[in-house]
């Protein structure tokens, strides 16, 4: 502990008198600074005890006195010493009434004992202090690295824990919580994901206290890593600010699990290479091969139903993808395969697990933020994420391919997320819509729609009619209330005009294709 002004009172060798402010002594002194200025204020920072003889100070002046008291509390001095003696036999009792007054600690100072003795006690004090902080600080770094080592991070928050009489928390990338210690905060770790998240905006190192969640504490949040984004962050939450000896647990704790993540970042490097040979050796149908580099890196990945995901967009918004999947598969437990390549990001992921559900979740909020009409365009609006259907070993190319269908189809839509289901279910009518077959239908029925327009028959719905009833020349004549005969004269222009024969089924096709994209027009 500090030096306070009840230590120095009890100092047997300086023999100070309390003559106001008794309730006042448990304040820690930072300095002891003498001053014969009739205003010190100027020179003063706050936590100094001030030494005077009142040398140059009306001591016997109530309002003088009142005002002299009134300034150095204001700038933070915690206590006053006077000595006797000197130019006053006693303290004047207006300087006594001012310090009352104010509440001020009034020391007396016997003439035997100089003001040298007295700085050289807070000196001496403040010295300890440090040391045994100091002393305190290497002891916590001793037990924090061996609790790294011996037990992992979650012993590591446990010893940082017990250091500040607190507790302690890390969160992983995606800003959810890791670890906790005790246990029980984890609640109120788990309440402050969102000033973590603010946090990791910031360029790395960052830092920031806040108040715990419902003010039950002081919390310092911490980023961890070296990298322009951070890896993960620190919460330490106390009862009030840190000493020096918890800063230095700290400190150390910082240190020691940026280590943790910048060794986890390597090994994860190394993961994603030997993911990339597995990858490959799936799309070349090596399924067997794939198994025995996996090993139990990623073999229990590989004997189960996965998905293939591809993701095309910058590399932000990549690592925020990419962040979102692989945390969601730690906190659940489950391999996940992630490869990037490039300006994409290959992701291989059991079927129905956690990573596909925060892929879906992570698309669901991007699509969520460009429905927002005042959000500003970023470089994230640019994600597109296609995702197979569920497969396995034998079948990774053929997957492989269905994501890279689903991630064009995404593209095209202006969607996000497409999941190769969705293709297969529903109807081919809606990829019409493309501006290319719009082009195309327009440029093949030009001709029928112009010689319409000129009133010399109605070709465009006959072929229409003729079409949607299979040829059958009675059922589309009734449909259009004319003679079949009728209908055959109209069918042949159609083919004069079009230079095409309607017995082809490729020609018939492409003409009821094409007559559905300009109706959806």
């Amino acid at each position: 502990m500090p030096p306070t002004l009840a230590s120095l009172v009890h100092h047997s060798a300086l023999k100070l008198t309390v003559r106001a402010g008794e309730d006042r002594l448990d304040v820690p002194v930072r300095w002891a600074h003498v001053s014969e200025l009739a205003d010190p204020v100027p020179y003063m920072e706050g936590g100094e005890l001030l030494l005077i003889t009142a040398l140059k100070l009306d001591a016997d002046d109530p309002q003088a006195m009142r005002r002299y008291v009134k300034r150095l509390v204001g700038a933070g001095v915690v206590g006053l010493g006077f000595a006797v003696g000197v130019n006053y036999d006693e303290i004047p009792e207006a300087l006594v009434d001012a310090a009352e007054q104010e509440d001020l600690p009034l020391l007396e100072v016997p003439r035997r004992t100089p003001f040298l003795a007295i700085s050289k006690a807070v000196s001496a004090a403040i010295a300890a202090d440090q040391y045994r902080a100091v002393t305190a600080g290497f002891a916590a770094q001793r037990e924090l690295t061996r609790q790294a080592l011996n037990a992992g991070p979650e012993g590591l928050l446990a010893a940082l824990a017990a250091q500040v009489n607190g507790w302690a928390a890390l969160y992983d990338a995606s800003g959810a919580v890791v670890a906790t210690a005790p246990e029980w905060a984890g609640r109120r770790a788990a309440r402050l994901t969102a000033e973590v998240e603010r946090l990791r905006e910031r360029p790395a190192p960052a830092s920031s206290v806040v108040g715990g969640p419902d003010n039950e504490d002081r919390v310092e949040l911490h980023s961890l890593g070296t990298g322009r984004r951070s890896r993960a962050a620190l919460a330490v939450g106390t009862a009030a600010a840190l000493g020096t000896a918890e800063r230095y647990a700290v400190h150390s704790a910082i240190a020691l699990l940026t280590l943790t993540t910048e060794r986890s970042r390597s090994l994860h490097a190394a993961e994603q290479r030997v993911g990339a040979a597995v990858l490959r050796m799936l799309l070349a149908g090596q399924p067997d091969h794939a198994r025995g580099v996996a090993g139990d890196l990623y073999g229990g990945l590989l004997d189960a139903p996965f998905r293939i995901i591809v993701a095309d967009a910058g590399a932000e918004p990549l690592a925020g993808l990419a962040e979102a999947v692989e945390s969601a598969a730690a906190r659940a437990g489950e391999p996940v395969l992630v490869v990037p390549e490039g300006e994409r990001l290959v992701v291989l992921a059991a079927d129905g697990g956690a990573a596909v559900g925060a892929c879906v979740d992570h698309a669901a909020a991007r699509e969520a933020a460009r429905a927002v009409p005042e959000k500003d365009a970023t470089e994230e609006d640019d994600l597109v994420v296609g995702m197979s259907a569920p497969s396995g070993p034998i079948g990774a190319a053929a997957a492989y391919k269905q994501a890279e269908q689903a991630l064009s189809v995404a593209r095209r839509r202006g969607r996000v997320l497409v999941e190769h289901e969705q293709l297969a279910a529903g109807s081919v009518l809606p990829l019409l819509a493309d501006d290319a077959v719009k082009a195309f239908a327009d440029g093949l029925l030009r001709a029928l729609y112009e010689h319409d327009a000129t009133g010399r028959g109605d070709l465009v719905a006959s072929l229409r009619a003729w079409l949607s009833r299979h040829g059958q020349w009675d059922a589309a004549a009734a449909d259009l209330g004319v003679h079949r005969h009728t209908l055959r004269y109209r069918m042949r222009r159609v083919e004069e005009i079009l230079g095409r024969s309607l017995d082809d089924p490729d020609a018939r096709m492409e003409l009821w294709l094409a007559l559905k994209a300009t109706s959806a027009d």
